[in-house]
């Protein structure tokens, strides 16, 4: 499997306990730092498309501003209903203080 890690963000921009959403060649991706750890989750919930980005984050769950669906950003799982399928998440490395993803490894 090739490496297709891109940089995507400084580590910096992403504080503790929150998320910042960043557009990388096409995908929208929510960058979530738990505990000074850093995941890369798809934007998108698989209910109805709402904004992932802009949702709770509660230690591993995120919960979709829309109907309450949550997901864990370590794995995409789905933790609550109304969404069915996971969210795809992504590998994420720390190099040199930035935040490198690899949008061609699925996780999930």
């Amino acid at each position: 499997m090739a490496d297709n890690f891109v940089k995507v963000a400084k580590v910096t921009e992403i504080p503790a306990g929150e998320v910042r959403v960043y557009n990388v060649d096409g995908a929208r991706l929510a960058l979530c730092n738990v505990g000074g750890q850093i995941f890369a989750i798809d934007d998108t919930c698989t209910h109805d498309d709402g904004p992932l980005g802009s949702g709770f984050l509660d230690g591993h769950a995120i919960e979709c501003p829309r109907h309450g669906a949550q997901f864990d950003v370590r794995t995409g799982r789905v933790l609550k209903m109304p969404a069915a399928f996971p969210v795809r998440s992504y590998t994420v490395q720390i190099k040199d203080g930035d935040v490198l993803v690899d949008l061609g490894d699925e996780t999930t």
